[in-house]
C-alpha cells in the first residue's frame, strides 16, 4: 500500500512509479552545491544517494483527496516502456498498480497537474499509440509558460502530450495561482 498521510480533511498518498540511478553524477548536475549542502540533502533524504554516492531517484506523483471526493494528481510519472523518459528512466513505470493499490482508478482522477513537462512527469498523461490521455476523465492543467517551452524542452511534446490532450478537450491551461477546490491551490514556484 502506498504511503499516506492525512492532513485534515486531505490525504495525500505518495506513489512511486519507479526508481534508478540517475545518469549523471549529482554534483556535475548542481556544480555550486558545497559539501554542507549535499549532507543536509542527505540528512533529509538519505535514500537518495547509494553507498558509494550515486544519486538514486525515485520518480513519484501524488494524489490528493480532499474528503472523499475527487483525485487530483500531482505529475504523471515516467510511463510505460514506450514513454518519453524511455531514454534514461527505469521504465516501465509501476503507477497502474500503485493506483491500485491506493484504491485509485484513473477514471476517477478529476485533474492531472503537471508541475512541469520534464518526461519523467508527464510518462502516464498520454499512452498507446492513439495517443490517449491515460487518466480519461481528468482535466490536465499546465502552466502556460510551459507549454509556451514545450517544443523546446523536447521537440514531441507538442505532437506526444499537447495535441492529444487538446483533441481530448482536456488540456486546462493556467497562467499563474490557481484553486483547484476550496482547500488546495496550485501556487507556481
Amino acid at each position: 500500500m502506498p504511503l499516506n498521510r492525512t492532513l485534515g480533511s486531505i490525504t495525500v498518498t505518495a506513489l512511486t512509479d519507479g526508481e534508478g540511478a540517475f545518469f549523471q553524477p549529482r554534483a556535475e548536475v548542481f556544480p555550486q552545491a558545497t559539501a554542507a549542502h549535499w549532507a543536509e540533502a542527505d540528512r533529509r533524504d538519505p535514500g537518495s544517494v547509494t553507498a558509494d554516492g550515486q544519486w538514486w531517484l525515485q520518480f513519484r506523483s501524488f494524489a490528493i483527496r480532499v474528503g472523499d471526493g475527487p483525485v487530483t494528481l500531482v505529475d504523471a510519472g515516467i510511463g510505460p516502456a514506450d514513454s518519453l523518459a524511455a531514454s534514461w528512466a527505469p521504465v516501465p513505470g509501476r503507477m497502474p498498480a500503485e493506483l491500485a493499490a491506493a484504491g485509485i482508478d484513473p477514471a476517477d482522477v478529476e485533474t492531472v497537474v503537471l508541475t512541469h513537462l520534464h518526461s519523467d512527469h508527464i510518462g502516464w498523461a498520454v499512452t498507446g499509440t492513439a495517443g490517449r490521455p491515460y487518466f480519461p476523465n481528468a482535466s490536465y492543467l499546465v502552466q502556460r509558460t510551459e507549454l509556451d517551452a514545450a517544443g523546446t524542452l523536447n521537440p514531441g511534446l507538442p505532437a506526444g502530450l499537447i495535441a492529444p490532450l487538446r483533441a481530448a478537450g482536456q488540456l486546462r491551461v493556467v497562467d499563474g495561482e490557481t484553486a483547484l477546490t476550496p482547500a488546495v491551490r496550485l501556487l507556481p514556484t
